[in-house]
């Protein structure tokens, strides 16, 4: 079985040690440690659960982390004014900003008034701009994390026919720019698409990025088909599950990446790799 699978987990903990390697090198010869700063409005339990994963994982590897908490009443103004104190922190690497925001919050606003040299997420215009020309300084981690494990496992997309199930702005329009560079042919679907199956079962490589537990099927894909799965669900017996049957496809892709397992480690692996460029940029 361990042939098929694409090992986010294996992939991603050999970047966590190599940065682990890097900043005790920093330390050694007494340079500034980088730094992030997170930034929570209110108290949503999801986003709690994210920021702690991602202190974890930054403390793991040495890298410094600072929670910000402010209450949901905050204005828009006010949250501005305290990004752009950030923005002119020297010892300040990356900012993020941990969506969703109140309604009373416009979050484009908020993204875009991040530094370009402190947007870790990669999320603002300007990023997702210079991403289309391939000229970005910054790779949202999601699809950063994806090419890797195709970089990794020597999946060769020149040519591929990559199809990727999902529009949105933190996952699938980036990675159809990047795999675009990489000189596959790339088509995009969505909610609207219609008779979604007719395309699927014309990827060489396929993205499935909706949020929809096991909505992919056998009967959906080719023979050999390599499967990326980005989704993060429940199933009916509360069982952490992708977009993809796993079970069901299994007999029949080339590779998969599972869930959990997968894209998951490689997201968080590929934010650190992001604050430890954004720290070299700050330190030319």
């Amino acid at each position: 079985m361990e042939e098929k699978i694409i090992d986010g987990k294996l992939v991603a903990s050999e970047i966590k040690a190599k940065i682990t390697a890097e900043i005790n090198n920093i330390k050694l010869n007494n340079y500034r440690t980088p730094k992030l700063c997170v930034i929570q409005v209110g108290d949503n339990a999801a986003s709690s659960t994210y920021i702690k994963n991602k202190k974890i994982a930054c403390e793991k590897v040495g890298i410094l982390f600072n929670l910000l908490k402010y209450p949901v009443t905050i204005t828009e103004q006010e949250l501005i004014e305290h990004i752009i104190t950030l923005n002119n922190d020297p010892n300040v690497d990356g900012i993020l900003v941990q969506l969703p925001l109140p309604d009373q919050i416009d979050t484009n606003k908020i993204i875009d008034a991040i530094d370009v040299l402190k947007d870790v997420d990669g999320f603002s215009a300007h990023v997702l701009g210079n991403l289309m020309i391939n000229k970005t300084k910054v790779v949202p981690a999601t699809p950063k994390g994806i090419m890797s494990l195709f970089n990794y496992y020597n999946i060769d997309l020149v040519g591929q026919h990559v199809v990727i199930v999902g529009r949105s702005n933190i996952v699938g329009k980036p990675l159809a720019n990047l795999t675009i560079n990489a000189h596959a042919t790339v088509t995009v679907c969505h909610s609207k698409t219609n008779n979604l199956s007719y395309y699927t079962k014309q990827a060489d490589i396929l993205v499935m990025a909706v949020g929809k537990p096991k909505m992919l099927t056998k009967e959906m894909i080719k023979e050999n088909v390599i499967i990326i799965d980005v989704g993060t669900n429940r199933d009916e017996n509360n069982k952490l599950c992708g977009d993809v049957d796993f079970d069901d496809v299994y007999s029949k892709v080339k590779m998969i990446s599972p869930v959990p397992g997968g894209v998951g480690p490689m997201t968080i692996a590929s934010l650190l790799e992001n604050i430890m460029h954004l720290y070299e940029l700050h330190n030319k």
